[in-house]
């Protein structure tokens, strides 16, 4: 790492199950980590992040634990994960592990007990409510669609699961379940472990359990206690020792992530939001096509952006993650090669001129677009084949259905690695568990690093540039021209120096901007000169002295 200081550092996202499967079961692992090891550190990156590895049934990939402390022998063994922690380390990567602490597998040990008698002591370990045999304790949706409530025949009770059926929602009120979670914590602290990724964390604590108006969010999104139990998190785990910590929060807002963030209140590192990805939801609604809508995509970036850095927060900054369409095909032009290797080029550096963490999901950096299925058979996502039933359910065209699913599944990101033009894309030699991207034999990370020109270096390149310019990680930001239909701007100032970022987000040629100075150094483009105006995608970083 180019800093001792946390925030210079930049994050690769692995998704183990799609990343690089070593033993033929086609299902990537931890030695399929190991053995890209080099590559990570090529690209430049200072930790990786692996989405849940533990043991689950797997309803949910992984984020559905049954076992907090062993590892899913389909990825391997905690032997190997020892070695990946090891050959990391001496990579100079550090590794981050994803917690998920609101929610365990109904198939844990906790659970099992918990629902084995109202009796027993592990019941207040979960969120058990009466109701009715036909009515819910309260009519609160889940994530996953469906009532949040799952009723339970032999003891004649709902327990909370606010994801999939087979997620029951952790009861934080109880302080020897919340002793159990940081011994836990501890014990991969003490195993190694250099950070942590806190799945919703911001949904721990539970408010008034009555019927809502909407979903049920207000009754538990950063909920009535969820500072005082991450504060005490915090101090009985990673609290002053060198642990990276982010959490994911679900519609949280700016002044919640400052408390979850500012230094003063030991809490988290950073955190991630998700309002600039909704940007594409016409009226609330994820399943549906339609373009995004540019200005708010900025206005929102924007607002977090200046208010975080005034409130002495701090943001993980992304496009994408295992939850998320590829932005290329989503923010850029995946239809020819030209489009496609300009409009990621661009979304990369108008990115990582940002102020906070930035995160690489795996394929971003070769500008992997979506997987384009065809069929329904071709997605394994528990949201997506819900969503495609309650769709066709509806009476929309299957084809219809299908393209909606071609855009807004979080499938799209969870194809397998395109690695070289081999058959699988290199990814394994067995049977994938989920079918590889069509256009793999072009798009590839072995014809990336063949390229100097390709999308790979542009992110290497943006890597080594936050690593050396203390302005990326410190400078204020400053808006330009949020009502521009084409351009993205903005400034970062720091110790009489400035970074402007001017990024085309058309696929059309633009003058430049009025009132923006554009003096300077280039410090990277996704074009090779200067002309007046500014062509399709075209991207710059320039840099100036102000002295």
């Amino acid at each position: 790492m180019a800093s001792n200081d946390w925030r210079k550092s930049v994050v690769y996202q692995i998704y183990p199950k799609s990343f690089n499967d070593t033993s033929g079961s086609g299902q990537g692992d931890i030695r399929g980590v190991i053995e890209k090891l080099d590559y990570i550190r090529f690209l430049g990156a200072d930790y990786i992040w692996l989405t849940p590895i533990y043991e689950s049934p797997m309803y949910d990939n992984g984020y559905d634990i049954s076992n907090y402390y062993e590892v899913n022998p389909q990825f391997g063994t905690k032997d190997d994960l020892r070695e990946l922690l090891d050959k990391a380390h001496d990579a100079g990567i550090r590794v981050m592990m994803d917690i998920v602490i609101n929610h365990t597998s109904t198939a844990h040990q906790w659970f099992v007990e918990s629902s084995s008698s109202k009796d027993n002591a592990y019941r207040d370990y979960y969120i058990w409510k009466d109701g009715t045999y036909d009515v819910p304790p309260t009519n609160w949706e889940s994530k996953f669609g469906g009532s949040a409530w799952e009723y339970d025949d032999d003891s004649n009770q709902y327990y909370l699961s606010l994801f999939d059926v087979t997620q029951a929602d952790l009861n934080w009120e109880n302080e020897d379940m919340r002793q159990k979670i940081y011994e836990m914590i501890n014990y991969w602290i003490d195993f190694g472990v250099d950070g942590f990724r806190f799945d919703v964390i911001n949904l721990i604590s539970k408010g008034g359990f009555k019927d809502s108006d909407g979903e049920g969010k207000e009754f538990y999104t950063d909920g009535p206690k969820v500072h005082e139990y991450i504060h005490e998190l915090n101090r009985h785990t990673f609290g002053g020792r060198d642990i990276m910590t982010v959490g994911e929060m679900s519609s949280t807002t700016i002044d919640h992530c400052l408390k979850y963030t500012h230094p003063d209140r030991n809490e988290l590192n950073s955190v991630f939001n998700f309002h600039h990805l909704k940007v594409d939801y016409p009226g609330g609604e994820k399943w549906t096509l339609a373009a995004f809508d540019f200005i708010k995509l900025k206005r929102i970036l924007m607002e977090w952006q200046v208010a975080m850095d005034e409130g002495n927060g701090w943001n993980a900054i992304f496009w994408c993650n295992h939850d998320q369409p590829r932005v290329v095909s989503r923010f850029g032009k995946d239809d020819t090669e030209e489009n496609r290797v300009k409009s990621a080029k661009m979304l990369a550096i108008a990115l990582h001129g940002l102020k906070g963490t930035p995160y690489i999901y795996q394929g971003e950096e070769i500008g992997m677009p979506n997987p384009k299925y065809e069929r329904i058979d071709q997605y394994k996502d528990v949201e997506s084949l819900n969503a495609f039933d309650t769709m066709r359910e509806k009476g929309l065209d299957a084809r219809m259905v299908l393209d909606i699913l071609g855009a807004k599944s979080r499938d799209n990101s969870r194809s397998p690695m395109q690695w070289d033009s081999s058959r699988y894309g290199g990814f394994t030699e067995g049977e994938p568990w989920i079918s590889v991207g069509k256009d793999y034999e072009k798009i590839n990370a072995a014809q990336a690093l063949e390229d100097k020109n390709s999308v790979f270096y542009t992110y290497k390149k943006l890597i080594e540039l936050r690593h050396h310019y203390d302005i990326l990680t410190y400078g204020d930001v400053k808006p330009y021209l949020l009502d521009d239909d084409h351009l993205f701007v903005y400034e970062r100032n720091y110790s009489e120096e400035t970074i402007t970022v001017i990024a085309n987000f058309r696929d059309v040629k633009v003058p430049y901007p009025q009132g923006v100075n554009t003096e300077g150094e280039v410090l990277i483009s996704n074009y090779d000169d200067k002309v007046a105006g500014l062509r399709p995608f075209e991207t710059m970083m320039l840099y100036r002295q102000n002295r």
